[in-house]
C-alpha cells in the first residue's frame, strides 16, 4: 500500500466538511464523543493541529514543535470554525505538495510528509467522529483513507474493516476478541 499525501488529507478534509456543514446549526457546545471537550473545542483542536503540521514541514525543526498555536476567536460562528479548518488544512496540504519527500520534520522523531499527512488526515477524520457522535451517530470514516491512516501510522494493526480497525486503534470503538484500549499512540517518526 503507498504512503498517504496531500491529495489524501484533501478528500479527509472534504469527508470532514461533508459531516459537519449540515450541523452549523446544533449546539456544538455539547460533549464530542467520550472527550472532554466540546463539539467546538475539538473543531477548534483539528484546525489547530493541521497548522502545527503545516508549521513543521515548513520550517523542519528537528528537535521539538515549534512554540507558536493557533487561537480560534470566541465569536467565530460554526461556519466559519468550518472555514478555519478548511484553511488550515489547506495550508498543511500544499506544504505536503512542495515538501521534499526526503525532507524530516519533529514530531517525537524524524517524521517525512507522509507521516504529516497521515496524521493530518487522522486529526480530520477522528474527530469529525468524535464530533458526529453528538451531531450525526451513523457517520463513520471512510474506508479508503482509514486503510492509509492505519498503513502509515499504525503498521502493526489488526486486519478488518478499516474504519472499525482505525476507530479500535484510537480507543474509539471495539473489535471483537480484542479488548477496548484505553491507551495508545501512533507511528509517525521515521528515519
Amino acid at each position: 500500500m503507498r504512503d498517504p499525501g496531500h491529495d489524501d488529507l484533501r478528500q479527509a478534509l472534504q469527508a470532514l466538511q461533508a459531516a459537519l456543514r449540515p450541523h452549523t446549526a446544533a449546539d456544538w457546545d455539547v460533549p464530542a464523543g467520550t472527550l472532554d471537550w466540546t463539539c467546538r473545542d475539538t473543531a477548534a483542536h483539528i484546525a489547530h493541529d493541521l497548522t502545527a503540521y503545516a508549521g513543521q514541514l515548513a520550517a523542519a525543526p528537528d528537535d521539538a514543535y515549534l512554540p507558536c498555536d493557533l487561537t480560534v476567536r470566541p465569536e467565530a460562528t460554526t461556519a466559519q470554525l468550518l472555514q478555519i479548518i478548511t484553511a488550515a488544512g489547506g495550508l498543511l496540504a500544499t506544504a505536503l505538495a512542495a515538501a521534499d519527500p526526503a525532507l524530516r520534520a519533529w514530531h517525537w522523531g524524524p517524521c517525512d510528509p507522509s507521516g504529516f499527512a497521515a496524521m493530518g488526515m487522522a486529526e480530520t477524520l477522528l474527530h469529525t467522529h468524535d464530533i458526529t457522535r453528538a451531531l450525526d451517530p451513523a457517520w463513520r470514516p471512510p474506508a479508503d483513507l482509514a486503510a492509509l491512516i492505519l498503513h502509515r501510522l499504525f503498521p502493526d494493526a489488526p486486519t478488518g474493516d478499516p474504519a472499525d480497525v482505525l476507530l479500535w486503534c484510537t480507543g474509539r470503538g471495539d473489535l471483537p476478541g480484542r479488548a477496548h484500549r484505553t491507551q495508545w499512540s501512533w507511528r509517525a517518526a521515521r528515519g
